[in-house]
């Protein structure tokens, strides 16, 4: 049975210039619904998390200013989205989301949060759509309960996991690999444990054969005993706001690649979907969907 968190919240309203990229949190279980991939009982409704999590990875005043909503105008147009009590409450869900499957991928080898990726939220701020980096505080949790030594967050969003290289550029514990396209947002880059930036139009045969030779050294050299999985759907031709040239056959197979090695391996991961900007929803949805199809396939 597949793990996944979602909460209604989600799919949180907001105001027209703005519901596109979220139209994909409401269709996606539905689609899986509909063809069979899961049912009902694989989905969680996450709780609000315990906040010594989310302080140990966001810096306390960041925080507060984002559940008083007194975030500084210029900091609050970096995230994106108009700064709302309901934004703030669905970002901390999906953190809670994340933590959650942190556990449920201890017991079966895998889980889901049908949203975060928030890999832009840095410690001291957000941006980019991002709040609150929810893979980042689903690491912190491991280590504070000694679930997990050694960390390894595979970050294969079209966009580089900026917030996460900041967040752990001191910490040995967990190793940061982003693999993305070099002139994509963002412009200014910063420093993970390993960068891989991809020219624009890389294709499926360039794109999978640098993740085969690169990943199986990364976790052999850095033997993590957890792993995280940001499975971003921007790397498509398709995306408008991607620069590479990956099919859905190709973002597929690379969903496939990724969860076949942690299967393998024994090591538990927690996938968060991350971005998708194609204009055609159904090519978002596919692609999506055909990572939480991989997952079934290999592990249950």
């Amino acid at each position: 049975m597949l793990s996944i968190a979602f909460h209604s919240i989600y799919k949180h309203p907001l105001p027209e210039g703005h519901r596109f990229p979220m139209i994909k949190y409401e269709l996606l279980p539905e689609q899986l619904l509909h063809e069979g991939t899961v049912t009902q009982s694989d989905f969680h409704t996450p709780n609000m998390p315990n906040m010594r999590y989310i302080f140990g990875i966001h810096e306390k005043a960041y925080v507060n200013n984002l559940l008083n909503l007194t975030l500084d105008p210029r900091a609050a147009r970096k995230i994106g989205f108009p700064l709302s009590a309901e934004l703030v409450e669905r970002e901390l869900r999906i953190a809670q989301g994340t933590i959650w499957g942190c556990d449920q991928a201890l017991q079966k080898g895998i889980a889901f949060n049908i949203a975060g990726g928030t890999h832009h939220a840095y410690s001291t701020h957000g941006e980019a759509f991002c709040l609150l980096n929810d893979q980042a505080i689903g690491a912190h949790y491991l280590l504070q309960n000694n679930l997990a030594k050694k960390i390894l967050i595979v970050d294969l969003d079209v966009h580089q996991g900026n917030g996460t290289a900041e967040i752990f550029k001191n910490n040995d514990t967990v190793f940061t690999f982003s693999m993305h396209g070099k002139t994509n947002y963002p412009f200014k880059k910063e420093i993970s444990d390993l960068d891989i930036a991809l020219p624009d139009n890389t294709g499926d045969d360039e794109y999978l054969s640098i993740l085969k030779e690169t990943l199986p050294k990364l976790i052999d050299s850095h033997k993590p005993d957890f792993i995280f999985y940001l499975s971003g759907v921007d790397i498509l031709a398709s995306d408008k706001l991607g620069k590479l040239d990956c099919s859905i056959q190709g973002c597929k197979e690379r969903d496939e690649y990724v969860l076949n090695l942690c299967y393998k391996l024994n090591i538990p991961v927690q996938c968060s979907m991350g971005g998708g900007y194609s204009p055609d929803i159904k090519i978002i949805i596919e692609a999506h969907a055909n990572t939480y199809r991989a997952a079934k396939n290999i592990y249950f």
